[in-house]
């Protein structure tokens, strides 16, 4: 009988480890990688206060664009990108955003899966892959391609909907 109990506290723990594991998963690893040489840009967050959130808002209406041939951040208006905060913006599009359409889907089903709310970071990070897709959606010719990548905003956009319901 003894033994019968350790084998299932056993199973108990091993679940209960794995469950843990699962619930502390990075959903955007490389935010905890240095690329840079820089400790302070270990896990690194645009907006910490309302005027990060109005910057952001007006450098994505300048026309951002997050990406492209050598896949940096390109902001148009010289001034906004000449500003010292938007160099952890850039750290954020160039090395944390998942770039590859696979890291995409692996993230939104991450997303899907995902029972608590996100940390402020992730939901940055979402919101700024989302916005990666959508342009990356639009510069697409290729009509599975396209599917791909207009399934994987829908998915997003839907992460993101979830998080701004109200509880």
């Amino acid at each position: 009988m003894k033994q019968w109990w350790a084998l299932l506290a056993v199973v108990y723990l091993s679940n209960l480890q794995a469950a843990t594991q699962l619930h502390r998963k990075a959903l955007y690893p490389s935010a905890y990688r240095i690329k840079r040489g820089t400790y302070s840009l270990i896990n690194p967050t645009f907006q910490r206060s309302q005027e990060d959130v109005n910057l952001l808002f007006e450098i994505l209406l300048a026309g951002m664009q997050i990406g492209g041939e050598d896949d940096s951040l390109l902001i148009p208006d010289e001034e906004l990108a000449s500003l010292s905060s938007v160099k952890k913006l850039q750290v954020i599009c160039e090395d944390v955003l998942p770039k590859k359409l696979s890291d995409i889907r692996r993230l939104t089903a991450d997303l899907a899966r995902c029972r608590r709310p996100l940390s402020w970071q992730d939901f940055e990070r979402t919101v700024l892959t989302l916005v990666y897709a959508a342009q990356t959606l639009a510069e697409t010719s290729n009509q599975h391609q396209r599917a791909m990548w207009t399934d994987s905003l829908v998915q997003l956009f839907r992460a993101v909907q979830r998080e701004l319901r109200p509880s």
